[in-house]
């Protein structure tokens, strides 16, 4: 049904929460509770504690109530629950909304049966994606948080399908969502003369953290090959992380030194400058939920390229705003680039296929879709 304009007011429950976490569920938690706030709803977000951070705080209009767990044990867990069920009590929401199947948010069921307190639960990616076996008791957790849900979101196609494996239910797709205005204003001239990038070179941009399950290394081993033909190729690594010292020894090993840059990691504002400066965008994961970095590329007006995994074909569709390659492909990435390097018109299309598609992720027209499904809780509970 239409959001009829009423006030909710709304707990929304996530593991990590920024200024400390800045990955995609922790943006797309923040973007959620600033636009409902914008709304005019009364936004409470309710998330762990971090070392120098208050205990309570309003940022952008929105509440933050940070909980401290201690030492990750049962006993321990279990006073962590009573403490986050009893402020769910206090503060009374009519609707609760779940930021990743975790067992952080085992309250959330404890206030639906004792409390009428109906909830949302969303997935995120790698709480649907990654192996049962690694967490023990991972997977009846996440099926009494679905069972019990009054609605359920999936980012992707791909994770509905995958979460329909865990509780067999019926589950809405929502994307994420994103603001448009950061990557509209940005000239490529301006943005290369702040990065002192030359106007011959073909910039390559990836934009995420430099870990195992997002591919970097066969980017790097692609750019081998890519060298070979575009002497002016450079690749852009944005981002930082445990797999930096292991991809920097392979870039010397390749002798690639000149056509690799680790920038490291940047602040949210500045990756649409990245963006702007590049020619083409490629995300090499092995695994993928849903891609925020994605629709930034897509804003931004750059061709992709990416790996044929998880939700990314639901955003990318080949040959109409980027390509799909196998993961584990240098030789298919780089053939890829290439062909975009050598052919403008396609590049020009891809670009404007991408400003048009992204549109309809635009945060306003996400955050009304949630709207919509808060009230339709809200209906289903009188």
């Amino acid at each position: 049904m239409p959001y009829n304009g009423e006030k909710m007011k709304i707990a929304v429950l996530v593991p990590l929460f920024p200024p400390m976490w800045l990955g995609g569920t922790e943006i797309a938690t923040w973007n959620i509770a600033r636009h409902l706030t914008e709304r005019r709803h009364d936004v409470h977000v309710v998330t762990l504690l971090d070392r120098g951070l208050p205990k309570e705080s309003v940022e952008d209009g929105f509440h933050i109530h940070r909980i401290a767990l201690g030492k990750v044990r049962w006993l321990e867990a279990v006073w962590f629950w009573l403490r986050m069920f009893w402020l769910l009590r206090r503060m009374n929401p009519d609707v609760v909304h779940i930021q990743s199947i975790n067992p952080f948010a085992i309250p959330a069921v404890l206030a639906r049966k004792f409390l009428r307190k109906p909830y949302v639960v969303c997935g995120r990616g790698s709480d649907v994606y990654l192996p049962w076996r690694r967490f023990r008791f991972k997977k009846p957790i996440s099926s009494l948080l679905l069972k019990n849900a009054s609605i359920v979101i999936a980012l992707t196609e791909d994770m509905r399908r995958a979460m329909r494996k865990i509780c067999d239910r019926d589950i809405i797709v929502v994307p994420n969502g994103i603001d448009l205005e950061q990557f509209e204003t940005l000239s490529r001239k301006r943005a290369r003369s702040e990065l002192q990038i030359e106007e011959q070179e073909k910039v390559i941009l990836f934009v995420g953290k430099l870990l195992p399950v997002k591919g970097v290394q066969y980017l790097i081993q692609a750019m081998d090959i890519i060298r070979r033909r575009e002497a002016d190729a450079r690749l852009l690594l944005v981002g930082d992380g445990d797999q930096r010292d292991c991809l920097r020894s392979l870039v010397k090993q390749l002798n690639l030194g000149k056509h690799v840059t680790f920038v490291g990691w940047v602040s949210n504002e500045k990756v649409p400058k990245y963006m702007a400066a590049s020619d083409v965008f490629v995300l090499p994961s092995l695994s993928e939920g849903f891609a925020l970095v994605i629709l930034e590329a897509m804003a931004s007006g750059l061709p992709i390229v990416a790996t044929r995994v998880g939700g990314l074909p639901d955003i990318v569709k080949e040959r109409r705003n980027g390509f799909l390659v196998e993961p584990r492909s240098p030789m298919e990435i780089a053939e890829k680039i290439l062909l975009l390097s050598a052919d403008g018109e396609l590049r020009r299309r891809f670009s404007r296929n991408n400003k048009r598609k992204v549109k309809a992720y635009s945060w306003p027209a996400v955050v009304t879709r949630i709207e919509e499904i808060y009230l339709s809780c809200l209906s289903a509970k009188d």
